[in-house]
C-alpha cells in the first residue's frame, strides 16, 4: 500500500510524526506537507507565487518533501510531480484541534484530504480535539486500521472521511461512532489591538458556538468521548432547495 500524507500544521509537527510513525508499519508512506503551519488555509491553491520543494530531514533520514504552499498545493505536487503513480491512499493530520462541524470549510487538513478525493484517490483527513494534545497515539492507530478498511471496502467517487478523535488516552475512548457533519460554529469577531508604535490591528479570536444535540452529529460524539468518522463530499449542492427551485420559473426573469 502506497500512502501520501500530508498536513495543515506543517512537515515539522508532532502529529505528522506520529501518524508517519504507525503508518509505515502497513505500507509505503510519501510525504509531501507545507514547510510551515497552514491552518486554515481551507481549499487554497498557489497561482501567483512560485512552489519550491525541499527535502526534509529527521536524523538523517529523509522524512519527506517540504513544499512553500497550501495543503491542497502539497497534495497537487505530491500526486502529479513528485510520485511516479497515484498513491493507493492519501491520509491528512494529524492535526492539532478538531476539524468538525462548520470548521471542516475553513479546514486546511480536510482540504489535503478533499484535494485527494477530487483527482480520484481515496482519502481521509484525522484530528485530535485539542490545540494543544497529549495523546496521538490512538489517533494514529484509528488512521492505519481506517487505511486498511478504506482500500478493502472502497470509497464512492469524490467521498472523504473526516475524523475526529478526544484528546485521552486509547482505554478511555469508548468507541467509534459513525456521525453526519454537525453545524456548530465559531463566533467569531476581530479584536482591536495596538501595536508598539501606536498603531491599530486586528486579531480574530472567538469561541466555538454549539448548536447541535443529535447524537449522531460529529461535535457530539466527540464531546461524549467517541472518535468520529465522517463521511463527506465535495459536491455542495442543496438537493433539497434544488427541487424546490423547480416551481420558481427562472426562465421568467
Amino acid at each position: 500500500m502506497k500512502i501520501l500524507v500530508s498536513n495543515d500544521d506543517g512537515i515539522s509537527s508532532v502529529g505528522i510524526n506520529k501518524l508517519v510513525e504507525e503508518l509505515k508499519k502497513i505500507g509505503e508512506v510519501i510525504v509531501v506537507a507545507p514547510a510551515t503551519e497552514q491552518s486554515a488555509a481551507g481549499h487554497s491553491i498557489t497561482m501567483k507565487n512560485p512552489l519550491r520543494v525541499k527535502k526534509h530531514f529527521v536524523n538523517n533520514s529523509l522524512f519527506g518533501y517540504a513544499v512553500n504552499g497550501t495543503p491542497a498545493d502539497c497534495i497537487k505536487m505530491g500526486i502529479k510531480n513528485i510520485l511516479i503513480e497515484k498513491p493507493d491512499l492519501v491520509i491528512s493530520g494529524i492535526n492539532n484541534g478538531s476539524n468538525a462541524a462548520i470548521n471542516v470549510i475553513y479546514s486546511g487538513t480536510v482540504s489535503a484530504a478533499r484535494e485527494a478525493a477530487i483527482m480520484d484517490v481515496p482519502s481521509l483527513a484525522i484530528s485530535v480535539d485539542s490545540h494543544t494534545p497529549k495523546h496521538y497515539e490512538y489517533a494514529a492507530k484509528l488512521a492505519a486500521k481506517l487505511a486498511k478498511l478504506v482500500c478493502e471496502k472502497k470509497l464512492r467517487t469524490g467521498t472523504l472521511l473526516n475524523v475526529n478523535v478526544p484528546d485521552l488516552p486509547e482505554e478511555e475512548i469508548k468507541g467509534i461512532a459513525l456521525t453526519k457533519q454537525g453545524i456548530s460554529r465559531w463566533d467569531d469577531f476581530f479584536e482591536e489591538r495596538v501595536d508598539p508604535y501606536g498603531v491599530n490591528y486586528y486579531w480574530l479570536t472567538g469561541k466555538m458556538e454549539f448548536l447541535d444535540s443529535e447524537k449522531d452529529r460529529d461535535v457530539i460524539a466527540i464531546q461524549n468521548g467517541y472518535a468520529s468518522v465522517t463521511p463527506i463530499h465535495f459536491d455542495l449542492t442543496d438537493y433539497n432547495m434544488f427541487n424546490t427551485m423547480k416551481d420558481w420559473d427562472l426562465n421568467s426573469l
